[in-house]
């Protein structure tokens, strides 16, 4: 039976773990999770690592993702069966010790709203430039949220924020203007290229602000397109000149024969995650080329 409840911030309709819901017992999907700050609700799907129920002392640090529809469930994907098989590939990078056991927590987008959502700008265009809404739902509602009912460290150094495409724009975006909160970010194929690739002046503008800079993977794949590459390598050329540091607070890589898609994205996880939250085990490399 769904548990109703209301509270600060909104209300949320919860469903057990398991069953129909998800396709394992280690998801916990919420639905309707609805802000004072944008007008549509999304379910959240969390991931919690192997052993959680079984170590309730236990915190763990906590990976924020955006379009979470896409990273575990085949059914709810943007391309049906297609996903970035998030719950399988960080189950066996915890096994192997190469990642700390988190918890992932899948923010779903909300169809023809993503745009305005992840974008930082209005383009005169194309429209959006609700980014920094959509930044007051997740640090002031939905962080504190998750903070009640899971077992997640708090701080900056245990958070991260992680998204591809739009979702990479929007974490760059949110990695800067929020960066009390956000210690670590996943940038894959992020979409530099939005109102004229305004993020590079952003970076610039703000970076100088920082007291300290977040741990930063961003990648790009060398079959996403000549100017998707040049954005992304531009990019990281941009972060490198503003205090991040390759192999420390920064990986830039080129996947070779990466596209811009879940498959592909899926193919990423596992590196990211062990930079972004290494394990014991920290000989394992990173990549295989970067910048």
């Amino acid at each position: 039976m769904d548990l109703d409840s209301q509270e600060s911030g909104g209300a949320h309709r919860e469903l057990p773990a398991g069953g129909k819901a998800t396709p394992h017992p280690r998801l916990r999907l919420h639905r309707a999770f609805t802000s004072i700050y944008l007008p549509d609700a999304r379910s959240v799907i969390v991931y919690v690592p192997p052993g959680y129920d079984d170590e309730p002392e236990r915190t763990y640090p906590v990976l924020y993702m955006h379009d979470g529809q896409n990273l575990f469930d085949p059914r709810t994907s943007f391309i049906a069966g297609r996903t970035w098989q998030m719950r399988e590939q960080t189950d066996a990078a915890i096994d192997a010790g190469e990642v700390e056991p988190l918890i992932i927590v899948g923010i779903y987008n909300t169809g023809d709203r993503r745009l305005a959502e992840y974008t930082h700008e209005r383009d005169w265009e194309r429209g959006g430039g609700e980014a920094d809404n959509y930044g007051l739902l997740l640090t002031r509602e939905l962080m504190p949220w998750i903070e009640q009912r899971y077992r997640v460290r708090t701080g900056r150094d245990a958070t991260g924020l992680g998204g591809s495409s739009l979702g990479g724009l929007v974490t760059l975006f949110l990695g800067l203007s929020q960066a009390q909160h956000f210690g670590r970010l996943a940038a894959l194929s992020p979409s530099v290229w939005w109102n004229h690739k305004s993020i590079l002046g952003y970076v610039n503008e703000h970076a100088p602000q920082l007291w300290e800079r977040p741990r930063l993977w961003l990648d790009v794949g060398d079959r996403e397109g000549a100017r998707t590459l040049r954005d992304a390598e531009h990019l990281a050329r941009r972060l490198k000149a503003n205090g991040w540091r390759t192999g420390e607070t920064l990986h830039f890589e080129r996947v070779h024969g990466g596209t811009h898609d879940e498959a592909s994205w899926a193919a990423r996880v596992r590196p990211m995650l062990r930079f972004l939250f290494p394990g014991k085990d920290r000989s394992a490399p990173c990549s295989k080329a970067h910048l």
